[in-house]
């Protein structure tokens, strides 16, 4: 959970901090059916494979699965529907000319309900080579030694 208690967490991307380097960070809101809500509220979503690509001066979300909500009958979506990110221009304008650089993508970070909206906070990343991916390893598990050496100390 968040700090701010309005805000509860649906889908998070744990992978996107080993495999890219996050730049930039923008929260957006998400075009969707009704089923999609109620489906996000109950199930959550898989983003971990999704990304956003700009058409036509607009930002989607490819990828991204919702699975069915389970009482939706006929009325039930797309799982892997385009979803419309909704950004102001002036931000779609900054992030098209960061994504046209070369190796940068928009990859989402997570998705949550912030005062009963769904938001989806996305991240302007570049990807890590092999050995930055090892580099990162190797601090994570220093950091857990360290943490381990400290509770055994204060322990006793």
């Amino acid at each position: 959970m968040d700090k701010d208690k309005s805000k509860r967490l649906i889908s998070v991307n744990k992978s996107a901090s080993y495999e890219y380097y996050i730049l930039e960070k923008y929260e957006a809101g998400i075009e969707l059916k009704g089923t999609e809500v109620k489906s996000l509220r109950v199930n959550g979503a898989n983003i971990k494979e999704s990304y956003a690509d700009i058409k036509n001066g607009e930002i989607y979300l490819i990828k991204c699965h919702i699975s069915p909500y389970r009482y939706g009958n006929r009325a039930n979506h797309d799982p892997l529907r385009e979803k419309k990110l909704l950004l102001h221009k002036q931000e779609i304008n900054k992030i098209s000319t960061k994504i046209k650089e070369k190796g940068q993508t928009l990859i989402p970070l997570k998705i949550y309900l912030k005062n009963g909206i769904i938001k989806i906070e996305m991240a302007l990343t570049k990807g890590k080579k092999l050995y930055d991916k090892r580099e990162t390893l190797k601090k994570k598990i220093i950091e857990r030694e360290i943490e381990k050496s400290l509770k055994i100390r204060t322990a006793k």
